[in-house]
């Protein structure tokens, strides 16, 4: 996955089109990351980082790469305001309309889709979740999609553990019913959070009832469909596809964004210290008498110093490391990790965060910290 400079146009083609109708996107950006409780105490799920850019960047850059070019933002909790300072009118993407729209509470995907009907305007969309990331082009899917005379076309993904998310049961190589979070799953597939529809979705989510959990389950309107006779098409993921919606799967979605970078070396290394492997080292950043192992990044502004920063690691802007180790770990912006005697390693840090060096025992080993935190490490 490429991310355009600012202001640069991206290539456009004709994937974003069904027919002589020009394909929209939908980004749902809803919910309130519970599972990422107290990251998202302060911080939105979908603003948090991967590879020090705001999770939502990758789910616009995929409809992006794809050749659409209008995009509706569906954002829920006390968020709205953040999504629009950052993303702004969608101009950095190249995008032609950036709109957003507002979910209260916790209904379900299906009852954020619906608030997308105004923008779609009887025309086809492809749906993303916002705390998906996916390795490669959907441009196939949309294609595929421009051949069926109506319905929707469902991105999947073979997973280790399909019951946590929605699974599909195919027979003959169709989707025969899709069951959300079943105990039995009937397949090895996971819908894997990218979905293209045409209008009657819209017909199906206000057909639908909320599920025992109380929300308009996305999986019941693909059931609806079905049941309708409506052609349900499936195109699986052969690349890799990560859902973020927990602490394991954030620093894993680091991981695999972070194995496919390019080294740059912006910032100042001096003579004593080692740089090897992927490494990405921002403006105005300094590395003394420190290792940095990539595939790593450090973000702008940071100062490593007589300290290791090991592969997989993203440390933010503005982020000072003295005397310290840190690997496989996500570092927010302006962290400060000070003479800590134990590595840092499957951790995540929030924004402003200081880990300093103490006295007493007993050691701890890993951390999840929200905003505007501090904790001493013996």
């Amino acid at each position: 996955m490429t991310f355009n400079q600012v202001g640069e146009e991206p290539s456009v083609n004709n994937e974003g089109q069904k027919g002589n109708v020009r394909m929209k996107g939908v980004v749902l950006a809803g919910g309130l990351g519970t599972r990422l409780d107290p990251l998202t105490r302060i911080t939105n799920k979908h603003l948090l980082p991967v590879y020090n850019r705001p999770m939502i960047y990758y789910p616009i850059q995929t409809l992006v790469d794809a050749g659409i070019r209008e995009i509706l933002i569906v954002t829920g909790g006390n968020w709205a305001g953040d999504f629009l300072r950052l993303l702004g009118n969608g101009k950095d993407f190249g995008l032609k309309h950036l709109d957003y729209t507002y979910q209260e509470g916790e209904k379900g995907i299906a009852h954020a889709l619906a608030l997308a009907e105004h923008f779609a305007d009887d025309g086809p969309i492809t749906v993303i979740l916002g705390d998906n990331i996916v390795d490669g082009d959907i441009s196939s899917s949309l294609n595929a999609f421009s051949k069926q005379q109506e319905g929707a076309r469902i991105l999947l993904k073979t997973v280790d553990h399909p019951e946590r998310f929605g699974v599909p049961e195919i027979r003959n190589g169709r989707i025969v019913s899709v069951e959300e979070k079943p105990e039995h799953p009937k397949s090895s597939f996971a819908v894997a959070g990218i979905y293209l529809y045409d209008s009657h979705i819209f017909e199906a989510v206000k057909a639908i009832s909320p599920s025992a959990r109380g929300e308009l389950e996305i999986s019941d309107a693909h059931q609806y469909l079905i049941d309708k006779g409506f052609t349900i098409g499936f195109t699986e993921i052969t690349g890799w596809w990560k859902d973020t919606g927990k602490p394991t799967d954030l620093l894993e979605a680091n991981r695999l964004v972070l194995d496919n970078i390019t080294p740059d070396i912006q910032g100042s290394v001096d003579d004593r210290s080692t740089v090897a492997g992927k490494v990405v080292v921002q403006a105005g950043a300094r590395i003394m008498n420190s290792v940095v192992r990539g595939p790593a990044i450090i973000g702008a502004g940071c100062l490593i110093e007589d300290s290791y920063v090991g592969p997989f690691s993203s440390v933010g802007n503005n982020s000072v490391v003295i005397r310290s180790e840190v690997e496989y770990s996500i570092i927010l912006r302006e962290c400060k990790i000070l003479n800590v005697g134990i590595r840092l390693e499957g951790s995540i840090l929030g924004n402003d965060v200081e880990i300093v060096e103490a006295t007493g025992k007993p050691l701890v080993h890993r951390f999840m910290i929200g905003d505007q935190s501090r904790v001493e490490v013996v």
